[in-house]
């Protein structure tokens, strides 16, 4: 993998590994893998897979998330959500090196879907890796940082904007307006990324890289991408930050994006 994230062949290289993980997060990930063996078993689950800084290698002890994809052979039920939210809530008790667990679940048919091909099936094959079962990534394409990547990765924003002045309104405590800061703070990086990526040619997931990325094609917005990194990495409870990020930043990405990527193919 080159310093673009790239393989030889030029398609983006899958990002984790499991040789990657941090030793402190090393039991986290066992006892992930073992609760889900457990709880999902063979005729519900797929496959189950690491994302975010834990299988990258950069996860900090007291600060870092864990984050995992649960492939199912159907799609999730209400009783599959609430043992995936039992299994978080486990994990969160038992170490206090991860702050906070995040599962999610979506079936195979999903996943593998056309429609899914640039969004879910890139998330799958690119940005996430193998913790059980088969792994989705061999029956998808290879990808590359191209405008339709770009689109149908983050090519919504405009859709999602309501949604955060909705709960930023209904934020009331300083604990409700971190959660929604990081929320707020990673996808716009990301979505301020895949802008540009096309142009850059290549991929990242590190925020501060790809808010400095951002920064070089757009040096009048390059501040406030790089509050929006800090948002993501240590979230604020500060309201102005993250009106600032809703109201202001957004917009404007939202309105650019579409200018010149197109905007994401609607999901039934």
């Amino acid at each position: 993998m080159d310093e673009r994230g790239l393989d030889r062949d030029g398609t983006i290289a899958r990002e984790g590994a499991l040789a990657r993980v941090p030793p402190a997060f090393v039991p986290v990930v066992d006892a992930a893998r073992a609760h889900i063996a457990e709880t999902f078993g063979s005729t519900r689950l797929h496959s189950a897979y690491l994302y975010g800084s834990v299988p990258r290698g950069t996860a900090i002890p007291g600060v870092s998330d864990l984050d995992l994809q649960l492939a199912l052979r159907d799609e999730p039920t209400e009783a599959d959500r609430a043992d995936a939210q039992a299994i978080e809530a486990a994990l969160d008790r038992a170490f206090p090196q991860i702050d906070g667990v995040g599962i999610l679940l979506a079936g195979t048919r999903l996943l593998l879907s056309d429609i899914e091909r640039h969004d879910a099936g890139f998330f799958i094959a690119c940005l996430c890796t193998p913790l059980l079962g088969p792994d989705l990534a061999e029956r998808l394409p290879r990808y590359r940082p191209t405008a339709l990547l770009a689109r149908e990765t983050n090519g919504d924003l405009a859709r999602v904007l309501p949604r955060w002045r909705a709960a930023a309104a209904e934020a009331t405590t300083d604990a409700d307006r971190r959660t929604l800061g990081r929320v707020v703070g990673r996808r716009t990086v990301r979505t301020g990324f895949t802008l540009v990526m096309p142009r850059w040619g290549g991929w990242t997931s590190d925020l501060d890289r790809s808010a400095e990325l951002f920064g070089r094609y757009y040096p009048r917005r390059a501040r406030q991408m790089r509050a929006a990194a800090s948002l993501g990495r240590a979230p604020s409870p500060d309201p102005a930050v993250l009106g600032m990020l809703i109201d202001d930043l957004g917009p404007w990405l939202a309105a650019e994006y579409t200018a010149v990527h197109g905007e994401k193919a609607p999901r039934p």
